[in-house]
């Protein structure tokens, strides 16, 4: 009689100051894998670059539990950076993407299996709620999913977060795509598959402090705009063809009545002088949009990796 192959899932999280954190989530991971007993578990830890001990204890959980191996890279390379560089090492039948904070939480894994096991192949964590979460912070995340998947077509998915199990199939093609503008999760929306979101109350982070600080998260949130839509650049032509027909349309008006009744457009410098300054807003505005594609451009000209590995322990090639 042969042997059923075991399959093998493998959890991929990047880990920036997580000291705090990294016992705990070893200890709640390790309790997944042993109840899952009849699958093969391992867990990538992206040490990103921390200069707390973050490093020294997951150095510790691997002597003491080997399935927790470590990929140390020479610096931080941001949430997405590490994504890549685990998606990048790891060998297996399926792949969890989770962080370090334990606002994804470990017990949600098993439901996720569940929806692998009846055929799904692209699982993720719809946010239902953000606990511990500002105000401010929850209303960018809101308005991010509003504006990207109104400007994508629906192609980065609302509410749904990096926190997801993928099948062999959609990681090795996400990971074959070789741009440097990494927005992870909208890559894995876009190569489809067949897909579903699971709802997700997301706890508070479990110890330390957030390093999704706002100006980052919205820096953030328009890269995986820009780098997912052209819906900007389209704005710009039809905006200015708009205004070149409202333009035509006025000066028509004001040479008409200058002609017909001597009248003159304006008779003070107001209303010239807003209008003006409304124009210069919008080219400026528009510049900048044309500055971030060519940002996204030069970038990819540049052609430098997305993350550069210092350490591997447990990691074989």
């Amino acid at each position: 009689m042969e042997s059923v192959a075991v399959k093998k899932i493998a959890c991929v999280i990047p880990a920036y100051n997580e000291s705090e954190c990294v016992d705990e989530l070893a200890k709640r991971l390790t309790e997944v894998f042993d109840t899952e007993s009849t699958y093969e578990f391992e867990a990538i830890i992206v040490e990103n670059g921390s200069d707390d001990d973050t490093m020294e204890k997951l150095l510790a959980i691997n002597k003491a539990d080997p399935r927790f191996k470590i990929l140390q890279l020479a610096r931080n390379f941001g949430m997405d950076g590490g994504l890549t560089a685990g998606l990048n090492v790891v060998d297996a039948d399926a792949v969890v993407l989770m962080t370090a904070d334990l606002q994804d939480p470990p017990e949600f894994i098993p439901e996720m299996i569940r929806k692998w096991e009846e055929g799904y192949e692209n699982i993720y964590g719809m946010i239902t709620e953000r606990r511990g979460t500002g105000p401010i912070r929850a209303m960018n995340s809101k308005l991010f999913y509003w504006l990207a998947s109104a400007l994508t077509n629906d192609r980065i998915t609302r509410n749904a977060s990096d926190f997801r199990l993928v099948d062999r199939k959609v990681y090795e093609t996400v990971r074959s795509m070789d741009e440097r503008n990494r927005f992870v999760r909208g890559l894995f929306s876009w190569v489809g598959f067949k897909s579903t979101g699971l709802a997700l109350a997301r706890p508070p982070r479990f110890a330390g402090e957030s390093k999704a600080y706002s100006l980052g998260v919205l820096t953030l949130a328009f890269k995986g705009i820009f780098a997912h839509s052209y819906a900007p650049l389209r704005l710009i032509t039809i905006t200015g063809f708009a205004l070149s027909i409202i333009a035509a349309i006025a000066t028509l008006i004001f040479a008409i009545r200058i002609l017909l009744f001597a009248e003159l457009p304006f008779p003070g410098y107001g209303s010239l002088i807003c209008i003006m300054l409304i124009g210069f807003g919008v080219t400026t505005l528009f510049l900048g949009v044309a500055g971030e594609y060519l940002g996204l451009i030069y970038e990819e000209v540049k052609q430098r990796p997305n993350f550069i590995i210092s350490t591997k322990v447990g990691i074989t090639e």
